[in-house]
């Protein structure tokens, strides 16, 4: 059996899986077609020719983030070959950052400045003002952006004063929308919403256009944020109108804004509530993770500063 015949056999064996999930095989499939590593043998693949595949791979471009990927699907599938009693040992047992660079960028949380002063820009432009309210709400939320994008107005409860998040908006390659689940277990929650969240929420629904074919998808219609074609915005419209805001500020601006993103908005969210002192699982609810350690991450970006005023108030208690 070759490489790549193990891991199309592993892919083989998965069903329902999301569909980022099958593009993330897929990418890895064509990968490993186009590599003479796939034809190998895999009772003859080392721990050595494991590690050199992946060197080769990032010397011929691949960033770190694709490595990691295609490690992701080749060290199970060796692990399948391992239990089958195909393989002793699975050659993919390392820790990937001893072997190749990780040269990924971190989105990093921006200042509450810098929050302050983007929200300024965008709400006093003439153009991008129509999406500050969106945006005011990826600030002030902390919500993945693809569950953004799949609200509906009846997740908006004005009356309890929360957002429902219990699925996802994704559009294909192909153009076809699809309704997920949350991005993890724990996605499913309700996010608390303050006056000011709630005020953007009614002038959306208020401004709203109303199609003369309301979309649904997979059983679900109202969806707060359409485009020209009266088809609900993807994370893909938010991203290019990011884009845009930034390139225009920073044409205009001496001090340059960094790169923002809907995931930085995120990110920044959860850095604002960590600072604010909010207890840690409370935190980790409202942003859906399923794992404590991911929100305790945000926790290690705290500054000399951010300790100082902790210590004040301990003290001063």
């Amino acid at each position: 059996m070759t490489v790549l015949e193990l891991v199309e056999k592993y892919i083989n064996q998965k069903r329902g899986v999301k569909h980022n999930t099958q593009a993330n095989y897929n990418f890895v499939i064509n990968v490993i077609k186009k590599e003479s590593f796939g034809a190998k043998r895999i009772d003859k693949v080392k721990l050595s020719d494991a590690r050199e595949w992946l060197i080769k791979l990032q010397d011929d471009g691949r960033g770190y983030s694709s490595i990691h990927s295609i490690r992701g699907v080749v060290r199970p599938a060796f692990q399948m070959a391992v239990d089958d009693d195909l393989i002793r040992k699975n050659p993919f047992e390392f820790q990937l950052a001893t072997v190749v660079v990780n040269d990924s960028v971190t989105r990093e949380a921006i200042t509450r400045k810098q929050e302050r002063e983007f929200l300024r820009f965008i709400k006093e432009d003439k153009h991008f003002c129509k999406y500050y309210d969106g945006i005011y709400i990826l600030f002030k939320t902390g919500l993945r952006v693809s569950e953004f994008c799949g609200l509906t107005k009846e997740d908006i409860e004005f009356d309890k004063e929360r957002i429902k998040v219990d699925h996802q908006l994704q559009r294909k390659r192909d153009m076809e929308y699809v309704i997920e689940t949350p991005k993890t277990e724990k996605g499913v929650r309700y996010v608390p919403m303050n006056e000011d969240v709630a005020e953007c929420f009614k002038r959306i629904i208020e401004n709203r256009k109303n199609p003369k074919i309301e979309p649904m998808i997979d059983g679900r219609i109202g969806f707060l944020f359409l485009d020209k074609n009266d088809m609900p915005m993807v994370a893909l419209h938010w991203e290019k109108y990011f884009q845009h805001i930034r390139e225009k500020y920073n044409s205009i601006y001496k001090v340059q804004m960094p790169v923002i993103t809907p995931h930085v908005c995120r990110h920044t969210f959860c850095s604002n509530m960590a600072k604010s002192g909010m207890n840690p699982k409370t935190l980790q609810y409202i942003m859906g993770h399923s794992d404590i350690g991911v929100t305790l991450n945000t926790y290690t970006h705290l500054q000399f500063d951010d300790a100082k005023e902790e210590m004040k108030k301990v003290c001063n208690e």
